[in-house]
């Protein structure tokens, strides 16, 4: 009957979180293809505001992270996020409409607002259905919808831009948030006492197996003592630092890319996509293996200082080589995403259900600022340093902080967890 409920699980929920964290990864990361094509000569965007504009979402995103987060842990994910769905939806659509940089500013803070909530809420609800043992694979087909989108609408938005220009490709981009809205209402339920698709023992097998989980959790009495903790503090510091790296590069890509001789838009899309093809693989492994022996540590810090050596490898060879540069941000990109899974499964396991959800969101929002900077620093130094390799050393070394913080704050996993995680396993 476990295996079943398993299944079920597994087949019903994570498509359906695939796909919603997907779209909101396609309209904050389709900016950076506007930026590379005509947006910044239409509406008049000197280099210094274009930084700016790719970096504004994230501070939205940085300030609304707690409060959507405790909204969703003690009233309705499900709720939340269908209205983030219409209204993101409807702020990307309105950024191929919008004729001066004063709106876009405006849209492009409102958007990382409205989203700003959907990650932690996501990963919330994900702990609520599924085990520690399964939670870093969950929790990877989640987040598989960052690289998986931009593989797909890397290449889309080439052909996008190229055919209809670089304002239906924001509209045509957007309007799938605002129906899948109504998907995700009907077939989601916050809880699994809520499901009508589980059985009563399917029920009460999986709420039996995560309060065993609960009772080897240290209490925390509310959010303040739980902020406050160690390995919050520590996590938050490298969540900022990894972001750093991972939406400088991003963003920045394609502008990178589009730069190179002889290239267009629908190559700089074909080429911008692959990097995001190893991360797929990277992330699935990583995120297997990691629940296997529920030990995180070793699936987050080794990626991150190999992106870390990879980016400083690309500011070596410089522009004297492209496709060898372009080959060590294939392994920097890849490298930065795999290990998403395996440390977002961390704070469930550390912290109880009270605070978690409110502790994963302040980590996340720290992420967000760290992407702020990235975004804007990157952006600004592209543009003042006439060549990118000042932000390849910049992204190698954040990354490089962020795995050192990563041996300082994770622990080994115990033996208790370690033989909890084999009996889950053969129950």
């Amino acid at each position: 009957m476990e295996n079943t409920m398993a299944k079920s699980r597994w087949y019903r929920l994570l498509p359906i979180a695939f796909i919603t964290y997907s779209l909101a990864y396609l309209d904050r990361a389709n900016f950076g293809f506007g930026a590379a094509s005509g947006m910044a000569t239409d509406l008049h965007i000197t280099p210094a505001m274009s930084s700016l504009l790719g970096s504004l979402f994230f501070l939205g995103y940085f300030f609304f992270q707690v409060p959507g987060a405790v909204y969703a842990e003690n009233r309705s994910a499900k709720r939340l996020i269908f209205w983030s769905l219409v209204l993101w939806g409807g702020l990307a659509m309105a950024t191929g409409i919008i004729s001066n940089v004063s709106a876009l500013v405006v849209i492009r803070f409102l958007l990382g607002v409205v989203e700003s909530a959907v990650m932690p809420s996501m990963l919330l609800f994900l702990s609520r259905w599924f085990t520690k043992a399964e939670r870093s694979q969950a929790n990877t087909f989640l987040i598989l919808g960052n690289p998986a989108t931009i593989l797909w609408m890397s290449v889309l938005s080439g052909y996008l831009i190229q055919a209809v220009g670089w304002r239906w490709m924001f509209i045509l981009e957007g309007l799938p948030a605002i129906i899948w809205a109504f998907f995700w209402w009907r077939l989601v339920d916050d809880k699994p006492e809520d499901a009508s698709w589980l059985t009563p023992s399917e029920k009460q097998a999986l709420d039996d197996q995560l309060q065993r989980e609960q009772q080897g959790i240290k209490p925390v009495k509310n959010y303040g003592e739980a902020f406050k903790s160690k390995i919050v503090i520590l996590l938050s510091l490298q969540y900022a630092l990894w972001s750093i790296g991972v939406y400088g590069f991003v963003m920045w890509l394609p502008s990178i890319l589009n730069a190179a001789p002889n290239m267009n838009i629908v190559k700089t899309g074909w080429l911008s996509s692959v990097p995001y093809v190893l991360a797929i693989i990277g992330m699935l492994t990583a995120s297997y293996y990691s629940d296997k022996t529920l030990n995180r540590k070793a699936f987050v810090w080794p990626f991150l200082l190999l992106g870390a050596i990879a980016f400083y490898g690309s500011y070596l060879v410089g522009a004297s080589n492209f496709w060898l540069s372009f080959g060590l941000l294939i392994i920097a990109g890849g490298a930065m995403y795999t290990p998403y899974g395996p440390f977002f499964a961390i704070i469930p396991e550390l912290l109880p259900r009270n605070v978690a959800g409110g502790a994963m969101a302040l980590i996340n929002s720290f992420g967000a600022l760290g992407s702020f900077i990235g975004s804007y620093i990157v952006g600004y130094l592209n543009g003042t340093s006439g060549g990118f390799g000042a932000s390849y050393l910049f992204m190698a070394g954040s990354l490089f902080l962020a795995a050192l913080l990563t041996l300082v704050a994770i622990k080994k996993p115990s033996p208790e967890l370690m033989s909890q995680s084999v009996q889950s396993t053969l129950s």
